[in-house]
């Protein structure tokens, strides 16, 4: 060591190698080396400080708007308790809801897939006048 005063030693408990080109923290405010200086590898007490995501309600799904220098846990804990709109019958709500028209047919579809010519609703297989032995205008129909 020839010159022991240049540089500084990394403040992680298990590393303190001695760096000549040490990086700060800029939530917590220590010195680290470039192996320590993310925020996971010095388990940094002050991270949720620099932390710019917006949290999400896991049950309404509503963003929460967190101040600075707020644990967004507490925050997002405390819309549960207070603000949430949760509503468990709406996860039971079903999605698929359209019935097809088609005779012995008991498919169900997201959206609906109505004929140009009867203006039935129907399931995907069956969605072709020919597929579903249609009623509707009697214009010639191609089998292509």
């Amino acid at each position: 060591m020839e010159l022991p005063w240049l540089g500084e030693h990394c403040s992680e408990r298990s590393c303190k190698q001695l760096d000549f080109l040490p990086l700060k923290c800029d939530a917590c405010g220590e010195v680290f080396c470039k192996d320590h200086i993310r925020y996971d590898d010095h388990k940094c007490s002050s991270a949720y400080k620099k932390n710019v995501q917006v949290p999400v309600c896991p049950l309404c799904n509503t963003p929460i708007p967190v101040q600075k220098g707020e644990i967004p846990d507490v925050v997002v804990g405390a819309h549960i308790d207070k603000d949430c709109k949760y509503n468990p019958a709406q996860q039971k709500q079903k999605i698929f809801t359209n019935r097809c028209l088609k005779p012995g047919c008991k498919r169900k579809e997201m959206m609906k897939v109505v004929c140009e010519q009867c203006g039935g609703n129907f399931c995907i297989k069956h969605r072709h006048p020919l597929d579903h032995d249609c009623k509707g205008s009697r214009k010639p129909i191609s089998k292509a």
